[in-house]
Formats: structure tokens, sequence, C-alpha cells
């Protein structure tokens, strides 16, 4: 029977390899119509049901739903999250035609799978991380989300904020049991970490109503944002605030004393092993962390030796500026020059960190005012310089950008930290402003949220290396512009890609190749212009944030690839605006996927 079986299987086989090839299926305008809407539908569907599951990031997009809640940060979650991306990847790719989807839906069909699969893929190593640390965590997060993201315009916006401020205890709970999982796998913060997470959370119990004097962190932004509200009466405002005073003391204070004797405890078990490597199945793990960062194949050996060239290429061209600027000495002499010189920084004080908030403005200023010369597509959403907040400034990293609110109640913002005027240079100046804000993050970020026609998932992803690659390339066109005139402007701008390049040694130093903490802080000493504190930070950044610096220097090559790619094309056809708006309007994309649409661009133009 099995014989005449396989006889059966074979013959049909053959008939099938030797009948003429069947013709690809066409569909009708029509057909790809409805089967692209239905495809739309179902990421319309995906995005607001995971939306509705996240009341935080509701509150991120100016929604104001669910904004008495936290999001749900328990393992049985996480695991609840992932069947969800396993049946929703299972729905579409059982139940859409991906041939009858139009183009730019086909995009989205592919991202979505894509980056599911990578979730999936990446969910055993759901604890290779530290929730905090001296960057980002829930200690310093929740208050900045607070402070920066709850809006308060009337009475129930404040009910909500003392909601919240009376469920942090419950959520610090489940920080505490997500570290100590993680400490049953395998995976501490490293020793350094300990120090910084507990001074951060023991600043948002000074002050009133903790102890006595100003009042603390939390009440000062809350009784800031009821006194604005001239809907509320005195009365209102005063029972409003007795009762912030009762949630900071029966559940913020709990909640931070919780953590910090929990990370007083822990500290005594951690160690100085800094990479990925002493994890378990270390190596996979930044081998994973580096694909899903770079949306490449490069290896660690690779990305170590790109870096090492663009260290050297960047040197010889610092070079150059010593010349013109009549430096005598070579380049670690004018690194120390850069450092010591007082000319190059405002005073540490509140008039000169003033000085620079308004110098860093007007260099925003300016570039808005010559977009046209780069950008067809601009965004709608302003944008704003601030000051790290006090109670983050000690730990928080020297600049970052937080987008605007969809309904444009809170603008794009640029976030310049002077906890010491000696760690932000007047010559970086100008290429910090490009990278965050103007045409940086804002451009690339604000025009994402805006755009008509993608389903939602795509206008606020993000893939790391073609975000903080278009941040670093936007360091550089300026210079194409005539801007930096000054040279040791352009010298800060060479300063800032050179921290990148430094970043993709270190980084994978650290991580794939076992160099300690004092290594990594070495290399950055003895390559870079940057003070000691700048070149400790920045260690200590690769080391909780395994692989995250290596994006930005990847992502800048590959734009710039493909821009010289294009130009040696095209020719006069080529034009800056136009490939500026194909890599800006698409949303956020990984590496491959831009490269695909350039070229398209290019023969569309041929």
């Amino acid at each position: 029977m099995n014989k005449v079986k396989n006889s059966l299987l074979a013959l049909l086989a053959l008939t099938i390899a030797c009948s003429p090839s069947q013709e690809k299926k066409t569909y009708s305008p029509e057909e790809i119509e409805a089967e692209s809407q239905k495809t739309n539908d179902f990421f319309e569907k995906s995005f607001n049901d995971g939306l509705e599951r996240s009341p935080e990031y509701q509150t991120y997009l100016g929604i104001k739903d669910n904004q008495d809640q936290w999001d749900d940060y328990s393992d049985e979650n996480a695991k609840a999250e992932l069947e969800i991306t396993k049946q929703e990847l299972k729905w579409l790719k059982d139940s859409i035609n991906y041939e009858a989807l139009d183009k730019n839906t086909k995009v989205s069909y592919d991202l979505f799978v894509s980056s599911s699969e990578q979730e999936i893929e990446g969910f055993k190593y759901r604890f290779y991380n530290y929730p905090v640390n001296q960057m980002f965590g829930m200690h310093s997060g929740k208050p900045a989300f607070l402070i920066n993201m709850h809006q308060i315009t009337n009475k129930e916006d404040a009910e909500a904020y003392i909601s919240r401020l009376e469920k942090l205890k419950e959520v610090f709970d489940q920080l505490i049991v997500n570290l100590k999982t993680r400490e049953e796998n395998g995976i501490i913060p490293p020793k350094f970490v300990f120090p910084r997470v507990i001074s951060d959370s023991k600043n948002i119990l000074i002050g009133a109503p903790f102890s006595e004097g100003e009042p603390s962190t939390l009440l000062a932004d809350f009784t800031g944002k009821i006194d604005k509200l001239d809907s509320l009466s005195q009365a209102e405002k005063d029972g409003l605030i007795a009762k912030t005073n009762d949630a900071l003391l029966s559940s913020v204070k709990p909640a931070y004393e919780s953590l910090i004797s929990f990370l007083t405890e822990q500290e005594k078990r951690a160690t100085t092993d800094d990479g990925a490597w002493k994890f378990p199945n270390g190596e996979a793990y930044f081998n994973f962390a580096l694909k899903r960062t770079t949306s490449t194949d490069l290896t660690t050996d690779q990305i170590h030796e790109i870096g090492l060239k663009e260290v050297a290429r960047i040197h010889e061209e610092m070079r150059e500026i010593m010349k013109k600027v009549e430096f005598d000495g070579d380049l670690q002499a004018f690194f120390e020059f850069l450092k010591t010189d007082d000319q190059f920084y405002y005073p540490n004080t509140d008039e000169g960190k003033e000085a620079y908030m308004d110098s860093a403005t007007a260099i925003i200023n300016n570039m808005k005012g010559r977009l046209d010369e780069l950008f067809i597509t601009k965004p709608k959403a302003d944008m704003i310089v601030k000051r790290v907040e006090a109670f983050r400034e000690q730990s928080a990293g020297k600049a970052f950008y937080q987008s605007p609110a969809l309904d444009g109640s809170r603008p794009g913002t640029y976030y310049a930290n002077l906890a010491d005027s000696k760690n932000m240079p007047k010559f970086e100046m100008e290429a910090l402003a490009y990278h965050e804000g103007i045409p940086g993050h804002h451009m690339q970020r604000s025009i994402s949220q805006e755009l008509e026609g993608i389903p939602k998932f795509r206008k606020f992803g993000g893939y790391t290396a073609y975000t903080e690659g278009w941040g670093l390339y936007c360091e550089f066109i300026p210079k194409e512009m005539g801007l930096y005139e000054n040279p040791y402007s352009d010298y800060g701008r060479l300063a800032m890609e050179l921290w990148r390049a430094c970043r993709l040694v270190v980084d994978t130093g650290i991580h794939g190749k076992k160099w300690t903490r004092d290594e990594g802080i070495a290399y950055y000493q003895n390559n870079t212009s940057g003070s000691e504190r700048e070149c400790v930070r920045m260690v200590e950044r690769h080391i909780v944030m395994p692989s995250q610096a290596t994006a930005y220097k990847i992502g800048m090559l590959k734009i710039l690839e493909l821009r010289e790619d294009a130009k040696t094309k095209l020719g006069e056809k080529f034009d800056i605006r136009e490939f500026h708006d194909v890599v800006l309007t698409s949303g956020a994309v990984p590496l491959d996927l831009l490269e695909t649409m350039v070229q398209d661009w290019v023969a569309s133009k041929s």
C-alpha cells in the first residue's frame, strides 16, 4: 500500500513539475482596496486594543480615558501580552492575502510581522535588563511622567493625578517582584548603579509633606498645576492639596522606602562584572540585541572595527581644525585645552545656565527659519527647550527629546541637563540642538506622528538605528548649509560624532569582548575631549543598555551611503528635499527597508 501511495505521490509531483507554469493571479483595484482595508482595519484594532491596555501610553499621547491608572508590570501580564502578539500574528498570516495588498499596506504587513516575530523571539530575554538604573527606571520615571505628561486642566485631571499617587505603592511592589525574579535568574545591576538609584529615590522624599521645608518635587508640581486653574475655588484647591499630602504619605513614601530598602540589601550582592556576557547565554543575548538595535546582521567584531576606523578618520579632521585655530600641540593637548579653558563654558551659576538656555533656543529658532532649504514636509507641532528637572539631573543624560502630544496640548521638548555647565561646552551646543531638536528628533518623530495613510503602529513605532541615525545625520547636514561657522563649533560637531564612533568600540568592547568599566572609561578619556564625568557616565550607559549606543553611527552611515548612491545615480536630478521626504514620510523603518525605499525613489526619477 505504501509503495502504491509513494508512486502516486511521485507521479503527481512529476506532473506538477512538467505542467506549464501558472500565471501569477492578478487582482482588480477593488479587490486590492478591499484586502488592504481589511488589513489596515486589523492594524487599527491591534493598536487601539494595545492602547486600551496601557493607561500610561494613553497619557503620553494626550488621551485622558484612564488617567487615574498605571500600567500592569507583572510577569503574568507580560505573558498575556505575548499570547496576544502570537494570536494577532497568526490571524494576520491566516486571514490576509498578501498578494492582494497595495504597496503601502504590504510594507505595513512586513513591519508588523517582523516586529511581532522579534518580540516573540526576544521574550526569553525579557529579564535581561535593569528596570531601575542611573539612566531611567520607575524610581525616576514615574515622577517625571506625572510632571511632564499628566496634564491638569480641570478638577477631574487633578483627582486622577491623586489616584495615581495613591496607587504608586502597588506599582512599586510589582517592580520589587520583578527585581527579585531577575536576581533569581542571575541578573543583578552592577554595583555602581545602586548609589545613583537610591539617591534619586531619596530625592523624591525631600520636602513637605515628608519633612519640613519647601514642598517636595511632586507636591510642588501638583500645587503649581492647580494654582493655574481659575475654574477652581481656593477651598477646592486646598481640599485637593490635602488629598495629595495624604497620598504622598500613605502610598508614595512607603513605595520609595520599600524600594530603597530592597536596593540597599541587593547592593551587598552586586558585583563589578559589567558586560552582558555575565548573563546566562549572554553572548546569544548580545547578538540578538545588536540585530534588534541596528536592524542589520553586523557582528560584534564588524561593528567594533567600523568604530575604530571612524575614530581614526574623525581624529584626522580634528587635526585640520587645530591648524585652522593655530593650536600648537598634539591632539591630546588640544583635548585638554578644550576641557580646561573657561572660554568654552558658561559659568556654573543660575545666570550662566540661563545664558545657555537662551543660546540653545536661539540656535533652534535660527534653524526653524531655514527648514525650507532641507524639507518639503514639516511638522505642525512646535518645539521648546527646557532644563532637566533638578530631582533627576544628577543621573539623567546630558540631553534628550520628548515627543509632543497628539492633541497639541504639549509641544515637543528638547531637554538640556545643566547640572554642571562643565559638562555642556559651548562648542557642542549647535550639534546637540540639531540632534535632539531641529532638524533632528523633532522633525522625525513629529512628522511621523502627523502622517496620514499609515497605521498608528508605524506612526508611533521606533527603530533605534533609524531614529538615532537620523539624529546624528542631522548634526552633519547644517555644515552643508554653511553653519558651524566658528571652527570650535565645527570641532564640537566632530566631537559629538567622535563620541558615537567611540560608542561602537566601547559598547562591543564591554559586552562582546569583556572589557572592564575602567577600560571603557580609559578609551573615552584617551580618544575624546569629554570630561571625566562624561566618560564615566557614557560607559555606565553602555553597561545598563547593551547595544543601544551602536545605533547612532550605524544608522547615520547607512543614511549617508544611501544619499551618496542616490546623488551618483541621479546627478542633477537629485533633490535633497525629496530625499529627506523619502526618509521621513513613512515613519520609522528598519535600515534594510529604508534602503529599498530610497532605491525605489531613485528608480522612479531615473
